[in-house]
């Protein structure tokens, strides 16, 4: 399988290399030259598979050339032999219609641990194929950087710094990164947003002289390898719900699209999926541009979701590459334009490209207590504020009542216990898995939001390229 950029000039490469590279060297990310493609059968073949068997099937193509299917084999196996549900991400029925699927049995309770604790493995299989040293830089809006942070923490050759917004992230979010106490992790929050920590990450990317000196790699969803984890869920649930003979909606909550784009590779293979329904809570940039063209930046207001708290959505440049006929020059044009003026209107081809499959709707704060209180009183399913933006969604959209609907269950309520005791009266416990974390002291570094105060920072902690 061979990888090209989203910007059309930066060289093709093999999984192992797009996996280390994270960005692409012109800016672009990272997307396959082609979709596999599988047959009802093949689909049908899923049904009564381990998770793990099923990762194994769906993400062989994507891997070929870099993986034998027995290498991949024994890495998801220790992956998400760390999960505590046996299922991984088992599905809860909330009505005759709705379902969750719950994401976050992983390590830090969260549905980036699906993904991460296979990046993990990933980084270190190839890493020590070449004699060389990894240096991660990402930013997070709360989950990624626990979930980054617990997949790489002690591992040989590999740095990680990890950038927050400073005081936009939960409690439980901030402690599960900065009480980690690894020689190799660096925790960083900024003065700014998520969107200005994003920011940085990429024009340190964008820094040829900077990335090539310290072999930069990224773990947010800009990672190709990341987002081809997340697609295995769609297969395991929608083939749990009758697929391929039966289509399977699925609404998920969403800020840099890459969760969501994974269903639409997932579609893309040949999974029979009705809709995908971007959920968002007022930061709605995506549902802006989904319903009306309208990709524009707006300020950045701070919600009880703050994982959502993001106007500019990184993948959103995959779908818009495929869906508006792949042409790399022309993206970069369009996206060189947005860069400069913050503001940007889709084609007619992104827009009747992305129409087929997605819808989405804005959830504001009382859409989403109203939706923790419904599975709460209703199934007796307590929901964290983003997986409840989701499941309000999925409520608004009025499918056929004989297409099984989806929510994609995000993060363990626990990690956002002020919000859920609002709108339920109950207030979640920790799950025993994470220990003693409110009693581990922190460590991290608080820098302005600026270039230079945070290339100065990693330069004089990370190991150089040899």
């Amino acid at each position: 399988m061979q990888y090209q950029s989203t910007r059309g000039s930066a060289p093709t490469l093999g999984f192992e290399d797009v996996t280390l590279a994270g960005l692409a060297s012109d800016g672009g990310l990272y997307i396959p030259e082609s979709w596999p493609a599988f047959t009802p059968d093949q689909i049908r073949a899923l049904a009564g598979l381990s998770y793990v068997e099923t990762a194994v099937r769906v993400m062989a193509p994507f891997v070929a050339g870099s993986l034998s299917e027995e290498e991949l084999r024994e890495l998801c196996t220790a992956a998400y032999g760390r999960f505590s549900h046996g299922a991984v991400t088992p599905l809860v029925q909330l009505d005759h219609q709705h379902w969750l699927l719950e994401l976050f049995h992983g390590p830090t309770l969260a549905f980036k641990d699906v993904a991460l604790q296979l990046l993990g493995q990933l980084f270190e299989r190839f890493l020590s194929r070449r004699d060389d040293h990894l240096t991660i830089v990402g930013a997070t809006s709360g989950d990624t950087g626990s979930a980054a942070i617990d997949a790489v923490a002690g591992r040989a050759k590999i740095d990680i710094f990890m950038l927050h917004p400073d005081g936009r992230v939960s409690d439980v979010q901030r402690r599960q990164m900065t009480t980690v106490r690894a020689p190799n992790v660096y925790n960083i929050a900024i003065d700014g947003s998520f969107d200005e920590a994003q920011a940085l990450v990429k024009a340190m990317f964008n820094d040829a002289a900077f990335s090539r000196r310290f072999n930069l790699s990224a773990v947010n969803s800009i990672n190709w390898a990341r987002l081809m984890a997340q697609v295995v869920y769609y297969f395991y649930a929608a083939v749990r719900l009758g697929a391929p003979e039966r289509q399977v909606a699925f609404s998920v909550p969403t800020g840099n699209f890459g969760d969501v784009f994974a269903g639409y590779v997932a579609a893309k293979m040949g999974l029979p999926v009705a809709k995908l329904i971007v959920a968002t809570n007022v930061n709605d940039i995506l549902h802006r541009a989904l319903s009306e063209g309208d990709y524009s930046q707006g300020q950045v207001v701070a919600t009880a979701t703050p994982s959502m708290d993001i106007q500019v959505s990184s993948n959103f440049e995959r779908l818009l590459f495929d869906a508006g006929g792949r042409d790399g020059l022309a993206l970069a044009d369009q996206m060189r334009g947005f860069e400069a003026s913050r503001a940007m209107r889709l084609t007619n081809a992104q827009r009747e490209g992305a129409a087929h499959l997605f819808g989405s709707a804005r959830i504001d704060a009382d859409g989403m207590t109203m939706a923790m209180r419904w599975a709460y009183d209703g199934a007796g399913q307590i929901v964290d504020p983003h997986s409840a933006i989701g499941l309000a969604a999925a409520r608004e959209a009025a499918l056929d009542p004989s297409i099984p609907v989806v929510t994609l269950a995000t993060a363990h309520p626990a990690k956002f216990r002020d919000a859920v005791e609002r709108a339920t009266g109950t207030r979640p416990p920790l799950p025993a898995r994470v220990g003693d974390l409110f009693a581990r002291e922190e460590s991290y570094a608080k820098l302005p939001g600026t270039f230079d105060a945070v290339t100065a920072y990693v330069a004089e902690r990370a190991t150089p390229r040899a």
